[in-house]
């Protein structure tokens, strides 16, 4: 039986504007419009603005919501405030990465206090499977996919802020990074996250899906001067990799644990009872087998997924996990499992590329970071 797929609220938009759609997680997604790397390049120089409203969103309210997604989740949540976001990982109980999410404590207009999730569009029927039990336990949490009746839209770059200061208060520019608000665009409900997956400074917002066509417009006219142009997944993902952020799929899986990735600073298990608690705990005192690095290649054939990586004597020592080639440095990068032996900054190795082997150098992730920081 065929699984039917989604359309977002801007799927016609992106049709009617030419973009090379493709199916990604169920949905319908703009690939690229006039290619990956213009708006790659685009993003960095000037702002880019992405529809990512495959990305699922759930909403927990109620007054024990905080004491259910700390039990759920590796970071801290009972002592978030109002207007915070938190980067977080799920973990099941052998503390194999379920899925990184962003947690967010959110005040409506009315003063309600609620929490909002955003998983990855490839987990979150899993996600939302694998909560089921604990929602049991407590019966007084509302909990709501609000996936479909919204939209997500990043704009991201550094003509962020000047975009934006067309279109919203002055309060939602001055947000710190990692800091969230429910505002308003054109007077229709909108919430403002300085959040993003690219690198670059910016905002992710969230929207009624019946409004997401002119907040998406409503952006692109008041960037055209500033050069902002709509970006598909493309070069969503390649700015990911520049500034070195796991992707799951490909840097995350169950079978990885959130020290081999890296993610340690997301795990808080002091004084705290959540899934995988003990066993991170523990794993958090060992010495690492494997973790992941960045790679610089020689020449300008970039490594994909599942290459082989190998030390100067031609033995084993792990995989790549993403590659591409850098439009912003201009050379093959990598992100890579490789055993701790060999996960040495510097060290040189022997990447497969289709069949012949290049040489890499251990390089410290992220390969690209912004200038000006929040």
């Amino acid at each position: 039986m065929e699984t039917q797929e989604h359309k977002t609220a801007l799927t016609d938009w992106h049709v009617q504007n030419g973009a090379r759609m493709a199916s990604f997680a169920g949905y319908q997604m703009p690939i690229q419009y006039t290619g990956i790397v213009a708006e790659h390049l685009a993003t960095r120089q000037a702002a880019g603005v992405f529809d990512i409203s495959h990305m699922g969103r759930l909403r927990f309210d109620g007054p024990r919501a905080d004491q259910l997604l700390e039990q759920v989740l590796t970071r801290r949540v009972l002592d978030m405030q109002p207007g915070q976001v938190r980067y977080s990982l799920v973990c099941n109980e052998s503390g194999g990465i379920l899925d990184d999410v962003l947690v967010s404590c959110l005040e409506s207009p009315s003063g309600k206090i609620y929490f909002l999730l955003v998983v990855n569009a490839s987990n979150k029927a899993k996600i939302v499977r694998w909560l089921a039990p604990h929602l049991v336990d407590f019966p007084d949490v509302e909990f709501h996919d609000v996936t479909e009746s919204t939209a997500m839209i990043a704009i991201q770059g550094p003509k962020s802020i000047e975009v934006c200061g067309k279109l919203f208060p002055a309060s939602v520019l001055g947000l710190g990074y990692y800091r969230a608000r429910v505002t308003e665009q054109m007077s229709k409900p909108c919430i403002v996250s300085r959040t993003g997956y690219t690198g670059e400074d910016g905002f992710e917002l969230i929207v009624r899906a019946e409004d997401a066509s002119r907040v998406w417009e409503n952006l692109l006219m008041a960037g055209r001067a500033f050069g902002v142009s709509p970006v598909g997944l493309g070069a969503r993902d390649t700015l990911r990799l520049e500034a070195g952020m796991p992707l799951y799929g490909h840097e995350l899986e169950e079978n990885i644990d959130p020290y081999m990735a890296g993610l340690g600073f997301a795990c808080q298990c002091k004084d705290r009872n959540f899934v995988g608690r003990d066993i991170l705990a523990e794993r958090s005192k060992e010495e690492l087998a494997v973790q992941r690095v960045g790679l610089v290649l020689e020449g300008r054939r970039a490594a994909r997924e599942q290459s082989a990586c190998f030390d100067m004597a031609g033995n084993p020592i792990g995989t790549v996990t993403s590659g591409s080639f850098s439009p912003t440095l201009q050379k093959p990068i990598a992100m890579a499992y490789l055993s701790r032996h060999a996960a040495i900054l510097g060290a040189e190795i022997q990447v497969d590329i289709r069949g012949t082997t290049a040489r890499a150098w251990v390089q410290e992730l992220p390969f690209y970071k912004r200038a000006n920081t929040v």
